[in-house]
């Protein structure tokens, strides 16, 4: 069981805990394979995803909206499309449209009256501007991939948050969908971590890699965390 009192702040993952990334990616992936004679299914574009994401951000660090034009261009080869680099700065600036989960929002709300909340993203400040506007709350602490200069699951987002907040990893408590971009991080640097399974009875891991890592507690969504930590 986890002692909900000893924490000070939560931490957040954003793409895919609070924002509804698969569903916006898909929406973003029906215009830029509008082209595309056989449209695949929407979990094999996942994990299309899920495998160009990771190797358009390897190497040296590149903004999100890079990687997101990267991906792009990856997927256009993949289905043998002749993408304009409009289309795929457009499918990149789409982030900042995808929308919340239904729960989100009310959730948060419900968090932030006992905890700082704070963010710890694979993005970049221009393009989370445009998702923050939608949570309905402010953060007390937004880390980006663009401030740190790197990509989850490197540690520098939970290294920088640490820093901020000038808290113990044992007074935070982080909040998350990816096993392998956030719960494996974050707890080999002590964490302790939920995983909001968000495709829970749903097979495949969708738009993120596979992990092996183990969360401390696993809820469907944010709506039952807050019912778990008694704030609803």
């Amino acid at each position: 069981m986890i002692d909900f009192e000893q924490f000070d702040a939560l931490t957040f993952d954003c793409y895919g805990t609070l924002i509804d990334w698969e569903t916006g990616l898909l929406r973003a992936l029906d215009t830029l394979l509008a082209d595309v004679d056989v449209a695949p299914s929407g979990d094999s574009l996942l994990e299309l995803f899920g495998r160009f994401e990771p190797a358009a951000e390897h190497g040296a660090f590149k903004s999100y909206r890079q990687v997101l034009v990267d991906v792009a261009l990856r997927f256009a080869e993949e289905f043998d499309l002749d993408i304009s680099g409009a289309s795929a700065e457009a499918f990149a600036a789409s982030v900042s449209t995808w929308p919340p989960f239904p729960d989100t929002v009310g959730a948060l709300a419900a968090l932030s009256r006992r905890y700082q909340l704070c963010i710890v993203s694979n993005v970049d400040d221009d393009l989370f501007a445009g998702s923050s506007a939608q949570l309905g709350v402010g953060f007390a602490q937004v880390v980006t991939a663009q401030q740190v200069r790197s990509y989850k699951p490197e540690p520098g987002h939970f290294h920088e948050v640490l820093r901020r907040l000038d808290l113990p990893q044992d007074r935070v408590l982080h909040v998350a969908q990816s096993l392998y971009h956030d719960v494996a991080p974050a707890k080999a640097l002590g964490f302790t971590c939920v995983w909001v399974n968000r495709r829970a009875g749903r097979p495949g891991g969708g738009a993120t890699p596979p992990s092996g890592a183990i969360p401390d507690l696993a809820v469907p969504d944010l709506a039952s965390l807050v019912t778990a930590m008694g704030l609803d």
